[in-house]
């Protein structure tokens, strides 16, 4: 037991399902006995008690101070350590509403558990969703997730794969409008991107990690008849990567590079925008796909979901995606891989 991975769980947007799919896979990780990691909430105590009693009444929580405390009461199969966060009016926030409070929350678990992370006094972390209009009532400048890492690591760049079993896609383009995301398809990013993933996966035990390249055109440009970014973009791109040791592959036209992912012939894929990589990952499996950062230095997955304002409260969120970001978490921070 003293092995396992200590992973900081953040709470998400309180008025979310976060503290529920939280509760229901730690629930669910007991029932499987020993289970995999060892967990940390980073949070409000208050919240994550009211859900506990609402979705997981065999579980108890207990205050801890330090992370040495954090893991001799995980260990001990007592109970679920919380590093408690109380932020103002935490008892006044409505469930399923953007709020002032509910942004302040969710900021401050991250930060905590970031700060934790960089110190190496956790394993990884893994974070429930929050609600970016929350944030911005708060206050502040930054609304997700990855740019708040990305301050507090000091980085610049920090990317996004989107896992569902074999299939692992790391996005060059997230939350960029269409008709703009052409302007970051150039040789340099993508070359960046390919760097990254391949160092990312290296540090996770894969000694040659295969990446293969989405195009952008159909059928890859047909030869400069549908595009030239293929040719002009894409393909040096590869080919100063190939220079430099890696193995990539492409553009593989971007209606058979999923399938050959989940059939196994590469270790990530490199989609060129969002919508390309999102679709494939979460048609191939909705409910287990998952979101883990490379260029951090630390681990970090999260929920494949946001915090569904719409069904909070109601007690029918999956937890399957939580559950899944946990044991992918703790499996790399134990140096497994995917397994």
């Amino acid at each position: 037991m003293d092995n396992l991975p200590l992973v900081g769980i953040t709470l998400g947007d309180p008025a979310g399902i976060g503290p529920e799919v939280i509760s229901k896979a730690l629930s669910n990780h007991k029932k499987g006995g020993s289970g995999t990691y060892a967990p940390l909430v980073i949070g409000s105590k208050t919240i994550f008690d009211a859900s506990l009693r609402k979705y997981a009444p065999e579980l108890t929580s207990q205050s801890i101070k330090t992370v040495e405390a954090a893991r001799d009461v995980a260990n001990g199969n007592k109970a679920v350590p919380v590093l408690n966060i109380e932020s103002p009016d935490m008892d006044s926030i409505p469930l399923g509403t953007s709020s002032v409070a509910g942004g302040h929350a969710s900021v401050r678990a991250i930060e905590q558990a970031a700060t934790l992370a960089q110190s190496n006094s956790l394993d990884a972390i893994c974070t429930a969703p929050i609600n970016k209009e929350s944030v911005a009532l708060a206050g502040y400048s930054e609304f997700g997730h990855q740019e708040m890492l990305a301050r507090i690591a000091k980085i610049k760049k920090i990317g996004t794969m989107l896992i569902a079993g074999q299939l692992r896609v790391v996005h060059l383009t997230t939350h960029v409008p269409f008709r703009e995301a052409h302007k970051f398809i150039t040789k340099d990013r993508i070359l960046e991107y390919i760097q990254m993933t391949d160092k990312a996966f290296k540090s996770w035990g894969f000694t040659n990690p295969k990446i293969g390249v989405a195009a952008l055109n159909p059928h890859g440009g047909d030869g400069g008849l549908f595009g030239d970014e293929e040719s002009e973009e894409i393909s040096p791109a590869i080919e100063s990567a190939k220079s430099d040791g890696i193995i990539v592959y492409g553009p593989i036209p971007a209606d058979s590079i999923f399938l050959r992912g989940v059939n196994g012939d590469f270790d990530a894929i490199i989609a060129l925008y969002h919508d390309q990589g999102h679709i494939g990952v979460k048609m191939h499996d909705f409910h287990r796909s998952i979101s883990v950062n490379i260029g951090l230095p630390y681990i970090r997955t999260s929920v494949d979901h946001g915090t569904a304002f719409d069904i909070a409260g109601k007690g029918i969120a999956q937890s399957t995606s939580m559950e899944e970001a946990l044991i992918v978490a703790s499996s790399l921070a134990s140096g497994k891989g995917f397994k």
